[in-house]
């Protein structure tokens, strides 16, 4: 089932082992003391938190100890989970909006990161739910991406729109958006990868973002980001926020060791929300990203 908490507790498992257990074991003692503050904060950097948000995230945690007057490592720890559970809470629907009208999801981000992936495991959650999916080429620079995204629509028997390699993308979302109308409740659209700092990329992405405008429709964009990137993930949401307005992630290959903080410098930084992670290479292995069950996961023991 999607969501549930062992799924997300496997998609950190590796996460947890390589990085994030340092910040967990070190509230492994009786007493929390002003000597650990730095030890914290360099763990917490290290795993791609990053520097302002770290010292964002520790200074909440500073003055709660102080006003509550914690003393016992537990109780520290058990502060930290709240407050980085409450970081993640950026606000954010799952779902695209849709009004009774046909929901359209815009996926973005640069090639690499598991994108076409993640769209058919999207397409496979959405026809669990009984939905009418319909999957849009709108990657016409490669024919590759064309074929590819075929391949996983023939797999999940979702069906394809597709143009000639080299065609006009806002014109195969445009005529997908015509053929939803009888025959989808949710359109996916895949879209051009190259590096996010290509003005041209970024043009053609705010083009099929007014295509998808004009029909009056209100897209959710969303950005799939290789979690194993860490903060140049930050830098990629940054570009793409300000050609498109993403307004969610979601964050593959988070099964892989990815070191797990740049969620929380998205969230703190861009008041982005994660909407979804993805927690294996099985269709079904992808989660709703719940905060404080990815708090949860991120802070569980292998001996409780």
């Amino acid at each position: 089932m999607f969501g549930l908490f062992k799924r997300t507790e496997k998609g950190v498992k590796r996460t947890r082992e390589a990085w994030w257990g340092k910040v967990v074991h070190l509230f492994d003692r009786p007493t929390f003391g002003e000597e650990l503050w730095d030890e914290l904060e360099e763990l917490l950097i290290s795993a791609d938190v990053g520097v302002n948000t770290t010292a964002k995230l520790t200074g909440r945690l500073k003055e709660r100890v102080t006003k509550e007057n914690i003393k016992d490592a537990a109780l520290v720890r058990d502060a930290l989970k709240e407050e980085i559970a409450s970081m993640l809470m950026a606000g954010g629907e799952a779902a695209p909006r849709t009004d009774g009208r046909i929901g359209v999801v815009l996926v973005v981000g640069v090639n690499g990161v598991g994108k076409t992936t993640s769209i058919a495991k999207l397409a496979h959650n959405y026809k669990e739910q009984k939905k009418r999916v319909l999957l849009v080429a709108g990657d016409t620079f490669r024919a590759a991406a064309i074929d590819q995204l075929k391949v996983w629509g023939e797999r999940i028997k979702v069906p394809v729109i597709a143009h000639q390699p080299g065609g006009d993308p806002a014109a195969v979302v445009f005529d997908a958006l015509e053929s939803a109308k009888k025959n989808a409740d949710i359109v996916i659209v895949d879209t051009a990868g190259r590096l996010h700092t290509k003005f041209n990329l970024m043009e053609e992405l705010k083009k099929i973002r007014r295509v998808v405008d004009k029909s009056g429709i209100e897209p959710q964009v969303l950005l799939v980001l290789d979690a194993t990137t860490g903060q140049n993930g930050l830098t990629q949401a940054k570009y793409f926020t300000e050609a498109v307005k993403v307004n969610g992630i979601l964050l593959a290959k988070l099964d892989s060791t990815a070191k797990g903080g740049i969620v929380l410098a998205i969230c703190d930084e861009l008041k982005i929300p994660i909407l979804y992670i993805g927690t294996g290479q099985e269709l079904e292995d992808l989660a709703s990203f719940d905060p404080e069950e990815f708090v949860e996961a991120l802070f569980s023991r292998e001996d409780r």
